[in-house]
């Protein structure tokens, strides 16, 4: 079996790492305890944290040991790294409220455990550092100069950065060697944009400890012009179905950029790199073929195989795939009542998908229907033709009930 240290980089995860060959050799004889932070500052992962989520299970498949820290400390600071302007205050009750949906994710992907992966709050040390014995122990290790050179910094003065968030890059640093006298924890592994944060924690353990430490970062996720994928017009793509439902988020990664599909297989799945290889290198039409290959294996991981199933069919349905379209419950619409539009209640109405006008108000008012991958929010829509693609119209009810509109 190869190491896991060539299996991520095949896949083309890594961006740098401190002390690389060490790093290799380390991974390659012995289990490794690791950790990445997640700063809790909403109450679900999102599809940027999933790269991340994927390297952790790697390393777990290969025997290392992972530490998923939850950062209800550092969230109380917030990161500046690739921010324009500072974070979000939050309130102690909403980070403890994130935190612990977080928990509830991770435990869908890594196995935690005595021996296996662990999970902590960094809440339980920072906050009870005295802050003069802190500065004499711990600030004594940072230049100044040195700091206002990382890019998380840097890319602010001119914005203005507060010393609260100054603050951050220490206060990670302190996270790892915390860790490291804890739980032998030898590599702290990030996004690229942590890259000066991770660096601080290695020689904040190498100065203090006189210990080897090691730091790794891997590629965000991007498209191939530079742009961070995950988002669309309504929002991030989080993991949480009642956030981004199952058939939302197979169709983002359905509709990816062609030249996307490759990196995307490499990085969002565990299918072996010779099947990514051929399924990227598809061309013309054939391509939407690997793209439906990447959009079921990315929900099946993130959900699971049913809702795989059921957001496969939904779309094979919608965008007419033949045999699949009688497998969703559909409705035929004369082309004459549109001609004026509907409205979303009568529609509703019209395809049984609700008994009554007061209980369509009631399941709008609560966000319980979608036209497509859009959130209907107005009781008074009025749904036109344009809103039809080659006179289909998928409505969605709740995360599970799909039903086709079709005119005739």
């Amino acid at each position: 079996m190869s190491s896991v240290y060539e299996v991520l980089a095949e896949r083309g995860y890594i961006e740098q790492a401190t002390h690389e060959e060490e790093l290799k050799a380390l991974l390659e004889k012995e289990q490794v305890t690791f950790y990445i932070g997640f700063d809790p500052t909403a109450d679900s992962l999102h599809v940027g944290h999933f790269i991340q989520v994927m390297v952790m299970m790697h390393m777990q498949r290969h025997g290392h040991r992972p530490i998923a820290i939850l950062g209800g400390g550092t969230a109380m600071v917030g990161d500046p790294s690739g921010k324009t302007d500072m974070r979000k205050m939050l309130t102690k009750e909403d980070i403890e409220n994130n935190a612990t949906s977080f928990k509830k994710q991770f435990a869908r992907f890594i196995e935690f455990g005595p021996e296996k992966a662990l999970m902590v709050n960094n809440v339980d040390w920072l906050l009870e550092l005295n802050y003069v014995d802190f500065l004499r122990e711990i600030g004594r290790h940072f230049s100044v100069n040195r700091m206002l050179t990382a890019d998380c910094y840097k890319s602010r003065l001119e914005e203005g950065l507060t010393f609260l968030e100054f603050n951050y890059m220490i206060m990670q640093s302190y996270d790892f060697l915390e860790l490291f006298r804890r739980y032998d924890c030898k590599l702290q592994m990030g996004g690229s944009d942590q890259w000066s944060n991770i660096l601080g924690g290695v020689e904040l353990i190498r100065r203090v400890e006189g210990a080897p430490a090691f730091g790794l970062t891997f590629k965000l996720l991007t498209t191939s012009e530079g742009k961070k994928m995950g988002k669309t017009e309504s929002g991030a793509i989080w993991l949480d179905s009642t956030k981004t439902s199952p058939y939302e988020f197979y169709q983002y990664w359905r509709n990816v950029d062609d030249s996307d599909v490759e990196k995307c297989l490499a990085l969002l799945t565990f299918l072996p790199m010779e099947e990514v290889r051929n399924l990227g290198s598809l061309e013309g039409s054939e391509i939407n073929r690997a793209k439906e290959v990447l959009a079921y294996e990315v929900t099946k991981l993130v959900h699971n195989e049913e809702e795989a199933n059921n957001a496969q069919k939904a779309a094979q349905a919608l965008f007419g795939a033949g045999q699949e379209e009688g497998s969703i419950p559909t409705t035929e619409i004369e082309e004459a009542k549109l001609d004026e539009g509907m409205e979303i209640l009568a529609l509703l109405q019209e395809a049984a998908l609700i008994p009554s006008k007061s209980e369509g108000r009631r399941l709008i008012q609560q966000g319980g229907i979608y036209l497509g991958e859009n959130r209907v929010d107005d009781v008074n829509l009025v749904v036109k033709k344009d809103a039809f693609v080659d006179g289909k119209l998928m409505i969605r009810k709740g995360k599970k009930v799909f039903h086709l509109i079709k005119v005739i």
